[in-house]
């Protein structure tokens, strides 16, 4: 699903919702239809810098006393019309009563000014803009314009829009009162969009970032021509050919090529560092399963917690790719269906109380700091803070005959090996591989049965015995390989998984043809999934080269989960030096540039796992 386009959380209601939608701004003048319950208006709202951004107003329309606003901040356009009804996504708020308000952001659409997806904020500099500037000027002009409001305003969205809410705690305005950051981030080296862990996200980078920067609109699909991406990025060679099909129209891609490393370019747009004391009640949302921006709104809380004397401070987590949280109805992970409508929990029960309590003073404040719906088990779950409470770091080790034990390997175990080769790089999920946008595969490849790549030779698997019982996993997760390369630089990546037993459901064999490579039985589910590249391990500001042949350290984050190995499942352990073309191929020689590598760069690599690398898990007894 493109839900980087879809699912605005609030405005995404008013647009059909299909797979392949994209809300846009009103290309005509703007309508309400005559049966719908609300009212809309559409107009252009100052910055302290004379700019206007364009806006959209949408209230109830039998509105009968002040009410709070949720506001929402968007590059991906705003509603061209009022629904026809309620949307079932926005029954439990409207039920509480609310004044709607959509912009587009800086430079996007109707907006005057660049967009730019920059994420710095510049507190020492009264005369710059930013986005939490705008954010801070349009809630005060909203709350003094607008008639028929309470005062009070709360910021809500998802991805783009949820950054957008979540950079306005850098200076909240006295009137924002709730904040719902819901898959934000704060650093786009490090975890989320552009980078995991400094390794360059190619094939997401050209279709989200094209799409943005091609134009003004959000029309710009990148186009490729052939069906399989896999060939498209092999046959383009050295990440800087793309600029031949960019053609200058993608800016972000010019800072990218200049600054591969961690450095001032990064950190100075990495807004968090500017939160202080928390003031106002957030609730911070991830998706375990996340495929886009799993990693900031748990810094985002992280960093929050750390001064918030009131508990303000509130996150929610579930098995739920990007923003599946904010759909009634949802009940699977990938192709796995457990049962339980974990969107009408979080928008009804969560969600709408939430807002509720702040904006209205309506209901009790949240009981809880952490909630979160655990994967295997299948039930919600409250913890009092994060990291959760009576966890013990448990080391799971990868041993040399291919098994995992939670016994340390005798002296003297050998290394296992295969061999890297960039020319055939591993899919990260099955071929042909779609294009990000529209095509609906995107949404689900972190939880795609790992099968497709499992006794390939540059893949080595580790598998534990049958589970004698039920094993709980809450908190964070870690990867820590002994290993070495022949190369002077490299990339491993680790994968966690849960491989269901070979009879989990009763096949039918008068399902019709393809049904049987699609079943669950001995289904092998990723649980976590990370990627490190090895300039880095010293520093990611200064990359060095390996030592062809050294064993290393190689600490792999495998970030926050909450998860139930159930009895009779097996645990195993996935272990490769490439995941294309979802990360840039490693030349395997290092250069001072990764991105800026020639064709000759790029080599085979022997590529050794030895004993002492484990997982370390946050085991829950």
């Amino acid at each position: 699903m493109r839900v980087r386009h879809l699912v605005l959380l609030l405005a995404a209601a008013a647009m059909p919702v299909t797979l392949a939608a994209r809300p846009q701004a009103a290309s005509s003048p703007a309508t309400t239809p005559a049966e719908s319950p609300f009212t809309y208006e559409k107009l252009m709202v100052p910055m302290r810098d004379g700019a206007k951004m364009e806006t959209v107003i949408i209230r109830p329309r039998d509105q009968k006393g002040p009410l709070p606003m949720l506001f929402q901040r968007t590059p991906y356009g705003i509603p061209g019309a009022a629904p026809r009804s309620v949307p079932r996504g926005w029954a439990a708020l409207v039920k509480d009563g609310y004044i709607f308000v959509f912009q587009s952001m800086r430079g996007r659409f109707g907006s005057d000014g660049v967009f730019t997806l920059s994420t710095a904020v510049h507190p020492k500099d009264p005369k710059a803009v930013d986005e939490a500037t705008d954010a801070y000027d349009a809630t005060g002009w909203l709350v003094k314009n607008i008639p028929n409001n309470n005062g009070k305003v709360g910021m809500v969205g998802i991805s783009y829009p949820g950054f957008a809410a979540a950079i306005a705690l850098a200076k909240p305005h006295p009137a924002l009162k709730a904040v719902s950051p819901q898959a934000a981030w704060i650093d786009y080296w490090q975890n989320d969009d552009l980078h995991r862990n400094g390794a360059f996200r190619l094939s997401y980078f050209t279709d989200w970032v094209y799409s943005l920067q091609a134009d003004k609109g959000d029309g710009a699909d990148f186009k490729y021509d052939t069906v399989d991406t896999y060939d498209w990025f092999l046959k383009l060679g050295p990440v800087e050919n793309l600029e031949t099909y960019f053609k200058g129209r993608v800016p972000l891609f010019q800072s990218m090529l200049d600054h591969p490393d961690h450095d001032s370019f990064y950190t100075d747009q990495r807004w968090s560092d500017t939160l202080g004391k928390t003031v106002v009640p957030t609730l911070n949302v991830a998706g375990y399963w996340d495929q886009e921006d799993p990693w900031g709104s748990w810094r985002i809380y992280e960093k929050q917690e750390a001064k918030d004397p009131k508990n303000l401070n509130l996150m929610v987590a579930g098995p739920w790719s990007h923003g599946q949280w904010s759909r009634p109805g949802a009940n699977n992970l990938g192709k796995i269906t457990y049962g339980v409508d974990t969107g009408t929990t979080f928008v009804e029960e969560i969600q709408a109380p939430f807002f509720a309590h702040w904006l209205h003073g309506k209901g009790a404040k949240p009981s809880y700091e952490v909630k979160s719906f655990q994967s295997g088990s299948w039930v919600w779950k409250d913890y009092p803070r994060w990291p959760a409470p009576g966890a013990t770091a448990t080391s799971l080790y990868l041993r040399a005959d291919g098994s995992l034990s939670f016994e340390p390997p005798p002296a003297g175990e050998a290394c296992r090996s295969y061999t890297s080769d960039p020319a055939n790089p591993v899919p990260f999920r099955p071929r042909p591989i779609s294009p990000t946008y529209p095509r609906p595969e995107w949404q689900w490849w972190e939880a795609e049965d790992q099968r497709f790549v499992d006794h390939r030779p540059d893949v080595l698997s580790y598998e534990s015995a049958p589970l004698e019982a039920d094993l709980t996993v809450t908190g964070a997760y870690l990867a820590e390989l002994m290993a070495s390369t022949t190369g002077t630089d490299s990339d491993f990546v680790v994968k966690l998984i849960d491989v269901l037993p070979q009879y989990y459901e009763k096949f039918d064999n008068a399902k019709p043809l393809g049904a049987y490579p699609q079943q669950l039985n001995g289904y092998q589910l990723p649980i976590a999934m990370e990627v490190r590249r090895g300039r880095y391990l010293k520093s990611d500001t200064t990359p060095q080269a390996l030592v062809p042949g050294q064993v290393t350290a190689w600490d792999v984050p495998l970030r926050d989960h909450d998860h139930v190995f159930k009895k009779g499942h097996r645990i195993m352990v996935q272990i490769q030096s490439s995941w294309f073309p979802v990360i840039d191929r490693n030349p395997q020689t290092f250069v001072p540039n990764i991105l800026r590598a020639k064709p000759a760069d790029f080599v085979k690599a022997e590529q050794r796992v030895c004993p002492g690398s484990k997982l370390v898990l946050p085991v829950v007894k």
